[in-house]
């Protein structure tokens, strides 16, 4: 279960529970029934991530691009990323910010979209996960703790062979 790595060994317990009555699925399915988002192109994600940002972040840099990525849940063992790349232009430095988030992201709930777009966009503040990193991330998505532990167990249904619950089978 490398997903809930660091999680507390009773909680554990009962998701090896629910793995060996083979109902982790289940309960996904319940706690978010309303299936996949309506978000599937880059063009929609950046409108969707850049209205976030206006609600709770106005005053943070402008981003230069937003966009799904095939390759980042593969090539980095990330589900997102924040990159600042910076670049002289005449006598000043410019940054230009992107956020990339993984194509896994098309097909689950809206509510595990928002939580891996309120993570990136807490980076752009907090580079580092710690405590106001996360204090960040929850003043901009309540359940931010809840949707993440939900992601995790879903990422552990689909590794330990378990058939994708939401959008495409």
């Amino acid at each position: 279960m490398k997903y809930l790595a660091g999680y507390p060994a009773p909680l554990l317990e009962q998701v090896r529970q629910l793995i060996a009555e083979d109902r982790l699925g289940a309960l996904l399915g319940q706690r978010y029934p309303d299936g996949v988002h309506d978000i599937q192109t880059d063009r929609a994600l950046y409108s969707y991530v850049s209205e976030l940002k206006g609600e709770f972040m106005r005053k943070a840099e402008p981003l230069s691009k937003v966009m799904f990525d095939n390759k980042l849940h593969v090539i980095r063992n990330a589900l997102g990323t924040h990159t600042t790349v910076s670049r002289v232009q005449g006598g000043k430095l410019k940054a230009k910010r992107e956020i990339r988030v993984a194509s896994l992201f098309k097909e689950v709930p809206l509510a595990w979209l928002r939580m891996i777009v309120v993570h990136e966009l807490a980076h752009m503040k907090e580079r580092d996960h710690d405590k106001a990193f996360y204090a960040l991330c929850t003043h901009m998505e309540p359940d931010y703790g809840q949707l993440e532990f939900d992601l995790r167990l879903y990422l552990t249904h689909l590794d330990l062979g378990g058939q994708q619950l939401f959008g495409k089978s």
